[in-house]
């Protein structure tokens, strides 16, 4: 549980995701909030904006990384993925190892950015067996569970679904319903992909619609949260819209604009 603030001040939460290795801002992101929540995405794989950062160029070099760009922009996943395969080909048989030193180097740096307190869950590009070496006292992490912050309940659901990407924590769209029912009713709903509603998912830069969540639609008309809170698509046709009761709002692209997004109560 979150420490409730005393007396009748406001509560003020800070609530950033998809940040793709910004620690820079990410260490002012909690400056004068009551708490700050991550909605994942941690690792910065690969910077569409800029191809040279990330850890695929890191390995590979920035042609490569904008060869691999193209292929996926335009939905030529196999292309892509044969690519990628003849990259990694090169690197040997400790592929995992590689993707993960190169991981680790990253949350040792995020994770010492978090305020106290922070509340997290993870995004599709995230490694959740490494979280627990990383989180400090000052961290929750959350997933398919709930939290009362100011005297609001929130509730937490990580990860994205399967899709030709195939990131590190695509699950089954049967789990990730599962997480959704534990988690019931809330005042504020927060996960990293959006609900499925044309609108929020589709990105108008990479041109494509992201995989949002059916499961996460139903039990918002079905629960009525007053905000339901998301991030996972970087540049949506929309922001923000009503379902129903529910205020759902994508908290933007933290990577790119190195600003949190505000609830107050």
């Amino acid at each position: 549980m979150a420490p409730t603030p005393g007396g009748n001040r406001r509560t003020r939460i800070h609530v950033v995701s998809d940040v793709h290795g910004n620690a820079r801002d990410l260490a002012r992101a909690g400056d004068g909030a009551d708490a700050l929540i991550c909605l994942g995405d941690l690792v910065l794989f690969l910077d569409y904006a800029d191809h040279s950062r990330g850890i695929f160029p890191d390995l590979f070099g920035t042609e490569n990384a904008d060869r691999l760009v193209e292929l996926r922009t335009a939905r030529r996943f196999t292309e892509a993925r044969e690519f990628g395969a003849r990259l990694w080909s090169g690197v040997g048989a400790d592929r995992l190892g590689v993707v993960e030193k190169a991981v680790r180097k990253q949350y040792a740096e995020l994770f010492a950015a978090f305020p106290t307190p922070t509340y997290a869950t993870y995004g599709n590009v995230d490694m959740p067996p490494l979280w627990a070496e990383y989180a400090g006292p000052g961290t929750t992490v959350l997933d398919g569970e709930r939290v009362e912050i100011g005297g609001r309940v929130f509730g937490f659901v990580g990860g994205g679904l399967r899709t030709p990407m195939r990131t590190p924590y695509e699950i089954s769209d049967e789990e990730y319903a599962a997480k959704v029912e534990a988690v019931g009713e809330v005042d504020v709903l927060c996960t990293h992909i959006p609900p499925e509603v044309p609108d929020l998912v589709y990105d108008t830069v990479a041109r494509r619609f992201e995989r949002g969540s059916r499961a996460l639609l139903d039990a918002i008309r079905r629960t009525r949260p007053r905000y339901a809170l998301f991030g996972h698509v970087h540049q949506p046709l929309v922001r923000r819209m009503r379902i129903g009761a529910t205020e759902c709002v994508n908290v933007g692209h933290f990577a790119g604009s190195g600003r949190p997004w505000t609830l107050e109560w």
